[in-house]
């Protein structure tokens, strides 16, 4: 029973890798001046983000410390 899928299953994988090359083709890659500024774009985001949840993180820690009476050695 195997045998008799396999000739299938390698027909499939030929085919599949013949699609993903021809949608590779279709794509519009950005150019170096772009790339660039999507880098800058993506890590100004995560720094905020960053920045954004060390803060909330720290002001959960601080209510606690207020709300339960204890103390978080760093």
């Amino acid at each position: 029973m195997a045998k008799a899928n396999e000739p299938k299953k390698k027909g499939r994988i030929r085919e599949y890798f013949k699609n993903v090359r021809l949608e590779l083709r279709k794509v519009i890659w950005p150019n170096r001046e772009e790339l660039i500024s999507y880098t800058w774009a993506v890590v100004l985001i995560c720094a905020v983000c960053a920045v954004g949840f060390w803060a909330v993180d720290s002001l959960c820690a601080i209510g606690l410390q207020k709300l339960l009476g204890i103390t978080i050695s760093m």
